[in-house]
């Protein structure tokens, strides 16, 4: 059961994830400066980023799991409020700090944090749903 809530909780990450980005396309592609084709969808990538993306949000939904089994934590509130703390004091700020000695437009951070502050609160969520 505890894989299925991993998968679960990985897919409604990404999930957001594919929304956001979706919503957000042109503000991101100018403030991460991707290059774009006279089409103005970005040059490249190809499957990678997604294959990169859904495996990177199996290995977080898997520690986020372990974490919350290890500490306590029961129910889709707490599931949540854990989540909410990890995407908005752990991995933002860690963004942040990357982007920042990178030189990356502060409205990257701004984008790239609300996605993990969201989806890892989703992802607490789901979590524990199982």
């Amino acid at each position: 059961m505890e894989f299925l809530s991993v998968l679960a909780a990985a897919a409604a990450a990404f999930a957001f994830g594919a929304v956001w980005y979706m919503s957000m396309s042109r503000a991101w592609i100018a403030a991460a400066e991707i290059p774009v084709g006279p089409d103005g969808k970005p040059q490249g990538g190809g499957a990678m980023p997604f294959v990169v993306g859904i495996l990177a949000m199996i290995l977080v939904a898997g520690m986020m799991r372990h974490s919350f089994v290890t500490s306590g934590v029961t129910s889709v509130g707490g599931g949540a409020v854990a989540g909410l703390g990890i995407g908005a004091f752990l991995i933002t700020p860690w963004v942040a700090m990357n982007y920042a000695f990178s030189m990356r437009k502060p409205g990257l951070t701004v984008i790239d944090g609300v996605n993990s502050v969201i989806g890892c609160t989703l992802m607490g969520a789901v979590l524990n749903l199982f």
